[in-house]
Parts: structure tokens; sequence; C-alpha cells
């Protein structure tokens, strides 16, 4: 029997499933609350994912997927669902992965996220990153904090994205939409000449390298607000990363003109929750004068202790956060150990003999 690819998605969708996986010689797969889980169904065959191409893909996306191995483009069921799509080889078979993109962008409440993000929505220049690993929500937080811009400012917002994700209504603000490979080549070229567009606000998908770094800089001092993502894991991983970019010698003049255009890096984790579903876990470093003297001085154990001491909601630890979602009931102790990065301090938490700024009493439920 063939495959009802059309059926399949509706019953993934009522099982909340955040992911879909095709590939040509094994069943389909979903990510539900985190975790893979494979279907009983029948292994796709060939015609089985040629069908779906065919259903998803539009000409030009097949064309590419002829001469190239990795192609994204996005997929949409009016009025029901879209998805970012990823074709790609597995062992030299054909695969697709779906992400679920909701029509409704979550406000920062309805993702439980801390409210200062949306203070950092407030700023009329600099750069804001929002950083974790692959599947941690980045793209729905900088979407909710984009969204909150678009409701209570007179803005003009651009995103340059690959692809083209979230979609905006405009309310104050006026939003433009650009693709990579449609509206523009490359996220570099895509703020350069965002620049000629009248914006204030500059979303970019993700700084993937130097140029973009550059770019998104130059942006910012020249007074607009960018938002983007990178893949890391913490705030501190995130400047050694940024300043991975220029380690040719120019390290010193980057580090002040990061300093003086960085305004926060945001780092999260999603965590399976004990009743079901996910709960995030946020670390935010502001770039304050204590963090840019510290990072001036490449005093990266620092700026991470300044944070652990802080009890101001614009510094505070991926643990402390984790530790809250646990001493609320939300996550296990397991979960709680298995999500830290710090093993060690977050078992002197959970065993209430830390003595950080937010132990046992404190920190951010988010």
């Amino acid at each position: 029997m063939d495959f009802n690819f059309s059926e399949f998605l509706i019953k993934a969708h009522k099982a909340n499933a955040s992911d879909l996986h095709f590939r040509e010689g094994k069943a389909p797969s979903l990510r539900i609350d985190g975790k893979i889980l494979r279907t009983a169904m029948p292994p796709l065959d060939e015609q089985d994912f040629q069908n779906i191409l065919l259903k998803i893909a539009k000409k030009d996306i097949l064309e590419k997927i002829k001469v190239s191995n990795n192609v994204d483009f996005t997929y949409e069921v009016p009025e029901f669902s879209r998805y970012r799509v990823n074709y790609c080889k597995d062992l030299g078979l054909p695969k697709l992965t779906l992400r679920v993109i909701p029509y409704e962008i979550p406000t920062l409440e309805e993702l439980h996220l801390p409210q200062y993000l949306g203070e950092l929505t407030k700023f009329n220049n600099g750069i804001i990153i929002v950083t974790g690993p692959t599947g941690s929500g980045k793209s729905t937080t900088l979407a909710s904090m984009v969204d909150l811009i678009n409701k209570h400012q007179q803005k003009h917002i651009i995103t340059i994205e690959d692809p083209v994700e979230f979609l905006y209504t405009d309310r104050k603000s006026l939003v433009t939409q650009r693709g990579l490979g449609v509206d523009t080549e490359t996220f570099e070229s895509g703020i350069k000449y965002a620049l000629r567009q009248d914006p204030d606000v500059i979303l970019v998908g993700e700084i993937r390298d130097r140029e973009t770094l550059e770019a998104a800089i130059e942006a910012s001092e020249t007074g607009h607000l960018v938002l983007s993502t990178m893949h890391t894991n913490s705030c501190v991983q995130t400047l050694n990363r940024i300043l991975g970019f220029f380690e040719d010698g120019s390290s010193s003049l980057v580090v002040q003109r990061v300093m003086n255009t960085l305004r926060a890096v945001v780092a999260q984790k999603l965590l399976p929750k004990v009743q079901g579903g996910l709960a995030a876990a946020v670390e935010i470093m502001s770039v304050t004068p204590a963090i840019c003297d510290y990072l001036m001085k490449s005093k990266f154990e620092d700026v991470y202790a300044l944070m652990q001491r802080s009890k101001t909601p614009n510094l505070s630890t991926m643990n402390s956060s984790i530790y809250a979602l646990f001493k609320y009931g939300l996550i296990t102790k397991e979960t709680a150990l298995d999500y830290s990065d710090n093993k060690i301090e977050m078992e002197q938490m959970l065993r209430g003999i830390y003595h950080g700024a937010k132990n046992s009493s404190e920190g951010n439920l988010i």
C-alpha cells in the first residue's frame, strides 16, 4: 500500500510532533517531547519518497536537489501548518527532515521565558544573540521578541532567513521578510543591502562566519538593533566563538567593537518535563561594564563567576535556571543533572550545599 503523506502529517500534528523524519529504506520517525520515536510503519521505498518530494517541493527546489546534497526550503499546508524542510543524503539515500513552524507566534509569557527578554527588545541599537543546540527553540524565542517589537513599536523590521520560517503580520511595525537564495544571496549581503532599506531592526537567521558577524557589527554601529542566533551551548562559549572568528591578530580591535555593540547573549535548552512537554532553561548575560572589563582582559572564568553571584535578571546562569525548574517540580533530579554542563555545581545545588547567589531559595522560574 502506498504511503499516505497527508494522513501522516495529520497524525503527527495530533501527536504534537516537533520534527518528522523520512528516509528511503526506513520507516518514518517523529520527535515528540524531545525524544525520537520510530513508527511501526513499513519502510519507505523509492517511489514513496519521490511522491513525498513531488508533493512538498516546487520545481525550482527539485532542480536544486538534483545537483545538491543539502537543500533547505519551506512547505505549507494552508490553514494547517508550515514546515522548515531539509533535504540531505544518508549513506547515499535521500532523507527529509521537517520541523513544524506554528502559524501563531507564541508570546514570551506563553513560552514561560524570562520577562527580561522583553526588556532587550527596547534597545535601539546593538546585537542580541540567542544561542543553543539544534532544536532548542532559538528561532521561536527570536520570533517572539520580534513580534513583541511588531506589536508595540513603530519600527521597520527586516528579517533575513534561510529559509523564512515564522510569518509576521504588520501591526505597529512594518515587517519585510527575505529568504536566502530567493530574495538575497547571503546573510552578509542581506545585511549590507538591508541598510539601504530604512531598517530599525534586522533579524539575521544565523551568524555562521566572520563576514556575517562583521556586517552585523557594522549595522549595529550605525544605529540598528540586530538579533541573531549561533550554535553554541553557553554565553561564555558564544563569546569564545565570536573571538575565534578573528584569530589573525585583529582580535583586540574586534573585542572593542564587539563590546561596544553586543547588548546580550541568551543561551537556552529545552528539557523534558515530568508531566510531558518541554520546558526552557535560559542563561542570560547582559554586557555590563563589569562584563566588558573581564572580556577585554579575556577573563572568561570571572565572567561566569559574576553571573553566578548576580541577583539581577540580566545576569543568570544555566544551572540556576535548570535548578528553578527542578525546585518547582517541572523536571526530575536526573534531568537536571543530565542537561547541566556544570554537573558538580548542579549536584551541590540539588544537595542544598551550594553557596552561590541563586541556591535553594532563589532562581527564575521560566
